[in-house]
């Protein structure tokens, strides 16, 4: 099967999304698939990545401008399947990797705790033209009776369609995010990466901390304000073992340095962006992102891969790949530090951590979280888009 794959940029170095694309690209040719990516801006053009702007003249490309270059570029280029991550709607597949616009507003503006500014957001948004731009584009195809099939990366996200556009859900098809889970562990590097942590800490092994992992690049958004307060009153509590956090990933404002240094100096360390997460999750204990949007978490899937119990809340389409109190904790609200704490102070018992890990193990968590699992059922959609 010949697919093409829309992006609008194809850079590893962007995100998530991009990274997924590229594993994806992987899975699908893996299972005997010719698939090209076609991104407007990128750094990586090659045999199967097409770049159709390569001047640096602007950043990103304009999405009318891109649509125009598409529709040329498929006239001259036949493919069998066109998966887009943008809303074209001459596109056979519509997989939104950042979920729907419309809940990616309303979460955004909830994210700053505060009612005025909520209100201000959600007015105000209609004045970022792109993000208009792509939102009216996502709502005409999501209610067009003959639009393309939307492969919505969680349960979450297929409700979103249902509740902002009042999409047929004979047209949504769940398939799970999923995450490269063969990669291997630099066991030096992450050896010196715990020795460093320690020393920050001012903890030696003997100590038997619980480090729980936090990685973002949007602090506010996925919930970092809310967890350090959180990390403030376990610290203040008797448990088994002492509980600290890690704060992988950068951030445009300094709130949150500002807070932890504050209320938590002794237990939270921010130590930048790390290249490696897999390096992170092998020397620390839980992985924990109380996030107010994420339509399905990568850090939480490879987190679940890696054998590590999970914190995060019902906000996160990655619930769907775990069972709550059994893998991990899910928490109703990223306002609620109460439920924060218990989670975490309920992973200060070794035992709890045990009993997670071990559960992850026997349910085979693995193979579903598998970009391999998430391939094969995109390969059945686009067969019943053939047939």
């Amino acid at each position: 099967m010949k697919i093409a794959i829309i992006i609008e940029r194809a850079d590893i170095k962007l995100g998530g999304a991009e990274r997924s694309i590229l594993e994806l690209r992987a899975a699908l040719s893996a299972l005997g698939h010719n698939v090209d990516i076609i991104a407007a801006k990128g750094q990586a053009a090659g045999k199967n990545i097409h770049i159709l702007f390569q001047s640096n003249a602007v950043k990103r490309a304009n999405y009318f401008t891109f649509e125009k270059a598409l529709r040329e570029y498929l006239t001259q280029n036949k493919y069998d399947i066109v998966h887009s991550v943008l809303p074209f709607d001459f596109a056979d597949v519509y997989q939104p990797r950042g979920g729907s616009y419309a809940e990616t507003i309303a979460r955004n503006a909830a994210s700053y705790q505060n009612k005025f500014i909520e209100i201000y957001k959600r007015a105000f948004s209609v004045f970022n033209s792109r993000r208009t731009t792509l939102l009216q584009a996502e709502r005409k195809l999501a209610q067009a009776k003959d639009g393309p099939a939307i492969a919505a990366l969680s349960q979450y996200v297929a409700e979103q369609f249902k509740q902002h556009y009042g999409t047929d859900s004979k047209r949504i098809s769940v398939i799970p995010n999923g995450v490269k889970i063969t990669r291997e562990t630099n066991t030096a590097q992450a050896d010196k990466l715990r020795t460093e942590i320690l020393t920050k800490l001012n903890l030696k092994e003997a100590d038997n901390p619980v480090l729980f992992l936090f990685a973002a690049n949007n602090f506010r958004l996925k919930g970092l304000p809310t967890l350090i307060k959180a990390m403030q009153i376990v610290s203040n509590r008797q448990t088994e073992r002492g509980a600290y956090l890690i704060v992988t990933g950068r951030d445009k404002t300094k709130k949150c340095y500002r807070l932890a240094k504050s209320i938590a100096p002794k237990n939270v360390f921010f130590f930048g962006s790390l290249s490696h997460i897999q390096d992170a999750l092998a020397i620390t204990d839980v992985a924990v992102l109380p996030t107010f949007y994420d339509p399905s978490s990568r850090f939480i899937l490879e987190a679940l891969a890696a054998g590590k119990p999970v914190i995060t809340t019902k906000y996160n389409g990655a619930c769907d790949m775990f069972v709550n109190n059994r893998h991990g904790k899910i928490t109703d609200s990223p306002q609620d530090v109460s439920a924060l704490v218990e989670a975490i102070a309920f992973f200060t018992d070794t035992k709890n951590i045990q009993s997670a890990s071990q559960a992850i193990l026997e349910d085979n968590l693995q193979e579903n979280i598998s970009i391999n699992r998430a391939a094969r059922q995109l390969t059945e959609l686009y067969v019943s888009i053939l047939e």
